[in-house]
Order: structure tokens, then sequence, then C-alpha cells
């Protein structure tokens, strides 16, 4: 993790939380009053009447509001953070600052820069391969050693080659020609 403190991380976040239309004047106003009436108090009641002041404008008061937490502390910061996590928690997920923290989580986890492939091949012959090992599996499965148990299972066998390339159809056509001679 970094070690990217809440006040830090309110002074990144500043220019973003005051552009225009980013938060309403009463998301501002639940803000505000949680942050005076909540345990712990962080505004007492003259500092919140001084932000909720209708005269000044909007962003005067929330540039007033988060440079008076930066001042007080790390702790002041922090709950700050909650109150906006509560009411405006759109706005919350798109912070700069929990980009960084997000981008900087995975590039610490890195776990080198050599490659481990099981083949330099790709992903087509993996699933030629894995489809073969599926066509043998059917294969066996619905061909047993007695005729008698699933008889229509070489029926439906010999309609498979529609679905299966030319190749495989070749294998499975010869493998099968001897007993649809009944059908």
């Amino acid at each position: 993790m970094t070690d990217q403190t809440y006040c830090d991380r309110l002074v990144q976040d500043t220019p973003f939380l005051t552009g225009q239309g980013r938060l309403s004047e009463q998301q501002v106003d639940r803000i505000i009053l949680q942050l005076n009436r909540y345990y712990p108090q962080i505004l007492t009641n003259k500092e919140a009447e001084k932000f909720r002041n209708p005269k000044a404008s909007l962003r005067v008061r929330l540039c007033d509001l988060l440079s008076h937490l930066q001042q007080r502390g790390e702790q002041h910061c922090q709950e700050f953070y909650r109150a906006l996590y509560i009411h405006a928690q759109p706005l919350h997920s798109c912070l700069p600052s929990r980009y960084t923290l997000q981008n900087s989580e995975y590039t610490e986890l890195d776990w080198g820069s050599e490659s481990y492939e099981l083949s330099d091949r790709g992903p087509m012959s993996f699933l030629a391969g894995l489809g073969l090992a599926a066509g043998l599996a059917l294969l066996l499965y619905c061909c047993p050693p007695d005729p008698k148990v699933l008889p229509g299972t070489r029926r439906i066998l010999g309609f498979s080659p529609v679905i299966i390339d030319r190749h495989v159809s070749r294998y499975l056509l010869a493998f099968l020609a001897d007993d649809l001679g009944g059908f």
C-alpha cells in the first residue's frame, strides 16, 4: 500500500471536488451537518454555520471547508471522506486519489516480467487439442464394446462430422463406416 494520508488525498482531490457541478448545495450541507452532528464532532456549531452560509458561493464555502479540514489534521480529513462516501457515493468513487491508490496497488503486485505459457502456438492450438480430447472421450463413452447397450449412439456420431472440421470428420467416418450399413 502507499503511504498517502487522508490529508494528502484531500489536497489531491480539492480541484476535482471544487469543480463546477461536482457537488450540489444539498450534498455539501449534508456533509457539513454530518461533520457537525455525528461523533466525533469535527466541526463546531459556529464553524458549521460559517460553512453553510448561503450568502457565500458554494465553491468558496467548499474551498474554505476543505482547507479548514486539512489544517485540522488526519482524523478530520478521514471523517470528511466518510461523509462524502455516505452522501455522494458516485462522486466518491470517481475521485482522482482513488484512481491513484488503485493503480499503485496494481503496480505493487508485480509477479515478474517472465511469461508462463504452456505452449507458444497460441489459444487456437489449445482449443484444437481440447476439442480432440473431448471428441475422443465422446467416442469412448458413446461406443461401448457391447452394441446392445446404446444402439443409437453410432447413428448420432454419424451426423457429428457435419459440425466438425473435414480433417477430423474423415477419421470419424472411417471409424463408423462399418456400422452405418444398417442405418
